[in-house]
């Protein structure tokens, strides 16, 4: 019987990603339902190979526009993601993958975990803000949880058999962007094109952007001691240009374990795919080369000043997280629209999130998913009063 499954985001790299190794094993799985934000074409497209009957179209405009080509195509469309208990009803799903980008994707992770053996997430935002209540209703339905990003999916394998408490210290490598060899005095002049140069991963922009300062890693630790339990002293970033190690864990009785792989990210989305069952997937050889040459090194706090923010985060999860979050979105934008440069980007992202009106919220835990979307909207209007 095929394994019947979800993707939220369908249209995104990782959702084309996961796609693709399910075009190669389609015996295996079901598609029941995809989602996009408004790109309708491709979720179409996808729907009619995979012979998906429920697609969720987020934008009104295009939901509208779906809306009238689906009657053809014999597709149910949806424009909200409260229907999920619509389409899927009393099934259980083996397996869902969450790639929707931004804090939009809480609602939907929340929504399907009641419907699903297996979460899958690389939705950051979601991680990092709603952590609390993603883990409490994971507990509440018995769903599995499968951390996809690289690094954490590294960590994830690492620790099968392991505890917590036999962890002396994890590190999660940064391949450092594009300008890990850039000399510190040429930062003035980073441009936009520059930024999203990234020399190892195909992502999209804003993600690219924030590898480039490294305020990704700054996330990904963040996540770590939210997914792991573990705290921040125990979590170190190493640069590591090749993006060929992904985590290293130390333990207490001496050992230390590394997981390694090529860059890309079929490789953790297919092992979530089949991690009970023992399947090959193709890769090419172990690269001696790089093994031989790691060249792992502590961050360069002169080039990635975004790092020096882990120092005073608090060490339970709280609504500051959503206030970070919520800066630096509103900030790489106004970067990628050429309204500040590269070097105003770091320090407005540190000064601001030093405001003392928004300090406060170190000390608040998020009760509902409605507390981290008002204070999303609260921390923009403050933004704008800024007139970056």
């Amino acid at each position: 019987m095929r394994k019947k499954i979800a993707i939220l985001g369908s249209t995104g790299s990782i959702g084309q990603n996961t796609l693709n190794i399910i075009k190669k094993n389609k015996k295996d799985f079901e598609i029941l339902l995809l989602s996009t934000n408004s790109n309708i074409s491709k979720v179409f497209k996808q729907a009619q190979k995979f012979k998906v009957k429920n697609i969720i179209v987020n934008d009104i405009k295009k939901f509208k526009q779906a809306k009238n080509k689906s009657k053809k195509l014999n597709i149910n469309i949806y424009n909200k993601f409260d229907d999920i208990k619509k389409i899927l009803k009393k099934k259980k799903l083996y397996y869902s993958m969450i790639s929707i980008s931004g804090i939009d994707g809480l609602k939907p992770t929340l929504e399907l975990i009641k419907y699903t053996k297996n979460l899958a997430i690389v939705n950051k935002e979601s991680l990092i803000c709603g952590w609390n209540l993603i883990n409490k209703d994971l507990i509440k339905y018995k769903t599995n949880f499968i951390p996809i990003d690289s690094e954490h999916f590294s960590i994830f394998s690492l620790l099968k058999s392991h505890s917590i408490n036999e962890i002396e210290q994890i590190y999660i490598t940064a391949s450092g962007g594009p300008f890990i060899n850039l000399p510190i005095k040429k930062f003035s002049k980073i441009k936009p094109k520059d930024a999203l140069k990234h020399p190892n991963w195909k992502m999209g922009k804003k993600i690219t952007i924030d590898s480039a300062t490294l305020m990704n890693k700054v996330f990904e630790v963040i996540e770590a001691r939210n997914i792991f339990n573990i705290g921040y002293q125990q979590i170190s970033i190493l640069t590591h240009p090749k993006s060929y190690i992904h985590a290293i864990i130390k333990f207490k009785n001496g050992l230390t374990k590394f997981l390694a792989h090529e860059p890309d990210m079929k490789i953790p989305i297919y092992n979530s795919l089949y991690q009970l069952d023992n399947k090959t997937y193709k890769t090419n050889k172990l690269d001696f080369d790089i093994l031989n040459n790691l060249n792992l090194k502590r961050v360069d706090i002169k080039k990635f000043p975004l790092v020096k923010l882990l120092n005073n985060l608090p060490n339970e999860p709280s609504l500051f997280e959503t206030v970070l979050i919520t800066i630096n979105d509103y900030l790489v934008f106004k970067f990628l629209e050429n309204k500040i440069n590269f070097k105003k980007l770091n320090n407005l992202i540190l000064k601001i999130s030093n405001f003392k009106e928004f300090q406060k919220y170190k000390k608040i835990k998020a009760k509902n998913v409605d507390d981290i979307y008002l204070l999303r909207g609260y921390v923009r209007s403050k933004m704008d009063a800024l007139g970056i």
